[in-house]
């Protein structure tokens, strides 16, 4: 096994690890990670989102998504709002009460990562965030 496999499978790994470990703990309220994902996504933008710049943010299918949105859409914590810039299109972002839904689940959740992730040292988490960044394509320059 090359280097680079055994990279990868440790990264896998760890991912699966630290997934587990946030799904079961008690912060979701009666949202899925996944559609608290989709929120944070949200709330990390500066403005609307089109669908398609959603769907690069979110580890799911398109249609997986379309229908997530929907049903977020309907409990009022995401809105659909036409694209200024083409008529067919449509933005999404969060609604006052997605934003402070999101929030609500937010601050524990982030309290489970820093507690999660505290095994590495200050070095390492900068180590870790710049890998994480290169291989996602957005190192900084």
């Amino acid at each position: 096994m090359t280097r680079a496999n055994e990279a990868w499978e440790s990264l896998m790994r760890a991912y699966a690890v630290l997934m587990k470990q946030f799904a079961a703990e008690d912060v979701w309220g009666d949202l899925t990670m996944r559609e608290y994902d989709v929120l944070y996504t949200l709330s990390k933008c500066d403005g609307p989102l089109r669908m398609s710049e959603l769907n690069r943010h979110v580890l799911l299918s398109q249609p997986a998504l379309s229908r997530m949105v929907d049903r977020l859409v309907d409990r009022g914590l995401v809105e659909r709002c036409p694209d200024p810039g083409d008529r067919r299109g449509v933005r999404l972002s969060l609604t006052p009460a997605g934003r402070k839904t999101q929030l609500e689940i937010g601050r524990p959740h982030a309290r489970s990562v820093t507690r999660a992730l505290n095994v590495l040292t200050p070095v390492e988490l900068e180590q870790l965030a710049a890998i994480t960044a290169k291989l996602a394509g957005n190192e900084e320059k």
